[in-house]
């Protein structure tokens, strides 16, 4: 099946552009927005909306570069207790780093890194020293005096005064950075403070994808992003504001409606005068609702979001990153939408590769991984663990041999080059396991490739594998996550080991 369009990026960059260039001029050409979500490779958004570039935003801030600055904020707390974004298996300080040298690679540059709620903490120095000695500007915020509830204190010289302030002649400032929580907010109100004071009357806007806000609350993608914030307890509502204040609905989420009476005060305070904005989603500029073009297509994306979601957050809980609550969420989701696991295509077929495996070895007590990958086209191919390799191994080498039209009988692994493979896992590095992960199957593909023209063949179908969505019986092992991250598959997995031994190298 061809891949579905129902997102116009075009339509939305152009938008996009048109709402914030307004904003800016409407606050006397010098407007903070912050920047949510994720600034390039927003999978999430690509996922559950057919057809969207996951890199529209930094080709959105392309067209603005010439009127735009960019701030980078990292939550201090974030770093010194390494969290890691899931879709990159990086930590955050690590994730900080990538998006500079992303945006320098756009021809895009930093005003400077800020590290908020700054107390000192060993790792957010270390952070700071490696940025500062590579030369990047790297400002720290302390935690605002007063916040939340003294609003006296908050704008005063105690508080967002006592932050400095970062230089810009831009017009347009954009505050990003890596997760939830990482102090945008606060670095935007602290600049407006400081340029109330230098009687430049600035702005502060906000630019969130999810939720949509004019789309219906129950829409399947705003339920898509209550499912990806359900760690963190996030869940959409009607903004109470704006329908009071305009008879209109739309949605919001919980965090904006709680904090926007204080927020309002706080503008209200720094400006000196009415705010601006009389509900949270006024505060907003994102046009993402007016580009979708295929609504029953996003519809069932967004579904399969939540399967995803749903078996992500189980595998969480079994490693402990997670609770109960978390996975308890999620499953409501699915209720809502009366839809099963198996609603996953690949969820099945990857459950009957791994019964296939357990058949054909009968007698022998082992731990039995299955593996299935849908295809472009809809067809469907699995895999199973073996002496020889695990079953992401197996699935890519069924799957790559079939884009490549490769008979079954044909090796693309000569023994020889397997055999050696073995040989130095086990008595040159002494590691148990002799089965081949995908990371090492994928380095022997690429040895092979050198003399055999099927394996070259192969090689080039991996690229074809990229978006595909893929399930498997167990939990991938470092080297298995790390092949498939690289080829750029969708995985979930059952919430199972593939080992009994407690580490996993």
């Amino acid at each position: 099946m061809a891949e579905t369009q129902a997102f116009d990026n075009e339509k939305y960059l152009k938008e996009q552009t048109e709402a914030i260039l307004k904003r800016v001029e409407r606050f006397d050409n010098k407007l903070y927005l912050e920047f949510g979500g994720k600034l390039f490779y927003d999978y999430h958004a690509a996922r559950v909306l057919p057809g969207y570039d996951p890199n529209v935003k930094v080709r959105l801030l392309q067209k603005l570069k010439d009127k735009a600055g960019i701030l980078l904020c990292i939550y201090a707390g974030d770093i010194e207790r390494k969290k890691i974004r899931a879709d990159f298996g990086i930590t955050y300080d690590s994730d900080a780093m990538k998006l500079i040298d992303d945006l320098r690679s756009w021809g895009l540059d930093v005003l400077g890194v800020i590290i908020t709620r700054f107390e000192k903490q060993p790792a957010a120095i270390l952070f700071k020293n490696k940025l500062e000695r590579r030369g990047v500007k790297v400002f720290t915020h302390s935690y605002t005096k007063g916040y939340p509830t003294d609003v006296d204190t908050i704008v005063s010289d105690e508080g967002y005064g006592a932050n400095p302030h970062v230089e810009t002649d831009k017009p347009l400032v954009i505050v990003t950075g890596p997760g939830p929580g990482s102090g945008k907010l606060a670095t935007c109100l602290s600049h407006l403070y400081h340029d109330y004071k230098r009687g430049v009357k600035s702005g502060y806007a906000k630019f969130e994808t999810f939720p949509i806000w004019n789309i219906p609350l129950k829409h399947p993608v705003n339920i898509a992003y209550e499912a990806a914030t359900a760690d963190i307890r996030d869940f959409n509502l009607i903004d109470p504001f704006h329908l009071e204040a305009y008879d209109k609905k739309s949605v919001n989420y919980n965090r904006d409606v709680e904090a926007f009476p204080v927020l309002r005060r706080i503008l209200e305070k720094i400006t000196g005068g009415e705010s601006f904005y009389k509900s949270p989603t006024d505060m907003g500029v994102n046009r993402c609702g007016f580009a979708i073009v295929d609504d029953e297509a996003t519809q069932e994306a967004a579904k399969q979001e939540v399967i995803r979601r749903y078996f992500r957050y189980r595998c969480e809980y079994a490693m402990g990153f997670t609770d109960k609550e978390t996975v308890q969420r999620v499953e409501l989701f699915n209720k809502e939408f009366k839809i099963e696991p198996e609603y996953r295509s690949v969820v099945k077929p990857a459950r009957d590769a791994a019964l296939e495996a357990q058949e054909q070895d009968k007698g022998n007590e082992g731990i039995y991984c299955g593996a299935a990958i849908e295809l472009k086209d809809g067809t469907i191919i699995t895999g199973n663990n073996s002496p020889l390799m695990h079953a992401a191994s197996s699935l890519v080498i069924h799957a790559i041999k079939h884009l490549a039209e490769i008979p079954k009988k044909i090796q693309l692994l000569p023994p020889n080059i397997t055999d050696s493979v073995r040989n130095l896992k086990t008595e040159i590095l002494d590691e148990k396991s002799v089965s081949l992960d995908l990371n090492e199957t994928l380095i022997a593909l690429g040895i092979s490739a050198t003399t055999n023209p099927a394996a070259q063949l192969a090689i080039e179908k991996l690229k074809d594998l990229k978006g595909c969505e893929v399930h498997m019986t167990h939990i991938p092992t470092p080297g298995d996550d790390a092949g498939l991250r690289r080829i750029g598959v969708n995985l979930t997995s059952e919430p199972n080991f593939s080992t009994k031994n407690l580490f996993i190298a």
